[in-house]
């Protein structure tokens, strides 16, 4: 029989899964029909509330083009923030990704037994643990590095801000990135939480992501931030709570359970090694995997993503 304490790390597993699969196929949110109060249009919400008023319908999904237009307005918006507030909401933001890469590393660390059994369970609980910081982020106005390479290069495609503004808003939100990951990576380390399990995934997950080649990384960087801009646009289009959730939730599970590479959250994961003892210097970390996986990120953000979907619903291309 296997060991209880496995066997509860499966039990986990599969209340996370079925609660994600249940929110995606019934959702929260209210629901709107037509009754008679009195003569009068009502609106029946979930649970059954009634409210009086005129009927109108609203719609919870934008389309793909007035999704993309939202999120050349937020590019817009960035580039309005002082320098002050970017660095502050990329604090937060390195900090709430740190939060969500704590979490996965330690359930994950508790399971050896079903590491050993069953990898790819272990490997679904990981990413299906993580993308819980980038529904913090985004609800709570905090900023990555990665989703402004989308959101800045729309606006920049869109004729809404200057280059200037682009470059500012890059370079602070990697700054603040960096700290807020970093800091959490301590952190980690000086309250003992980096101990045991958790060590141990911290150190193997900081060797495999610095084992491959500069291109190999390149183009896992590029496949990541593909999906990460893709999770920021879908939430975007999204307007309730859990439309967001669901919109973050699959495309990020799915570049963790793959194994692409994403940049700030290596600014956490790569730091949580090194915090550990892993035996790898900060020079290897910088040019194995950082600076590699900072550049795909990029080229998909602002390329794949930004242009792309310029091209697409925006006026990049547009004829005469």
């Amino acid at each position: 029989a296997p060991p209880a304490q496995d066997t509860t790390a499966m039990a986990m597993a599969g209340i996370v899964l079925s609660s994600l699969f249940a929110m995606a196929i019934e959702g929260h949110a209210p629901r709107l029909g037509r009754v008679s109060l009195e003569g009068r249009p009502v609106v029946r919400m979930a649970g059954g509330a009634v409210m009086a008023g005129a009927y109108q319908p609203v719609a919870m999904v934008k389309s793909p083009k007035e999704a993309f237009e939202a999120m050349a307005e937020k590019g817009e918006a960035n580039a309005k923030m002082s320098v002050a507030k970017i660095l502050h909401a990329s604090i937060m933001g390195g900090c709430y990704v740190g939060m969500g890469g704590l979490l996965s590393v330690a359930i994950t660390g508790g399971m050896p037994g079903v590491a050993a059994t069953n990898p790819g369970l272990v490997k679904l609980m990981f990413a299906a643990l993580f993308p819980v910081n980038l529904l913090l982020v985004i609800m709570t106005g905090g900023q990555l590095f990665t989703g402004n390479t989308a959101t800045m290069a729309s606006a920049l495609a869109e004729g809404k801000i200057k280059f200037a503004d682009l470059m500012k808003s890059w370079t602070w939100s990697y700054i603040g990135n960096i700290i807020g990951c970093a800091g959490f990576a301590y952190l980690t380390s000086y309250t003992g939480l980096l101990s045991y399990g958790t060590a141990e995934v911290a150190i193997a997950t900081t060797l495999k992501k610095c084992s491959a080649t500069w291109g190999q990384t390149f183009v896992k960087a590029v496949f990541c931030n593909w999906l990460v801009c893709l999770a920021v646009f879908l939430a975007g289009a999204a307007n309730d709570l859990t439309g967001k959730m669901v919109g973050i939730w699959f495309p990020i599970s799915t570049f963790v359970a793959i194994g692409f590479e994403h940049s700030v959250a290596n600014m956490f994961l790569l730091p949580l090694g090194l915090f550990a003892a892993a035996p790898i210097s900060l020079r290897d970390v910088l040019l194995k995997n950082l600076i590699p996986v900072t550049l795909g990120n990029v080229f998909a953000g602002a390329v794949i993503i930004g242009m792309g979907m310029s091209f697409a619903h925006g006026k990049l291309g547009q004829g005469k």
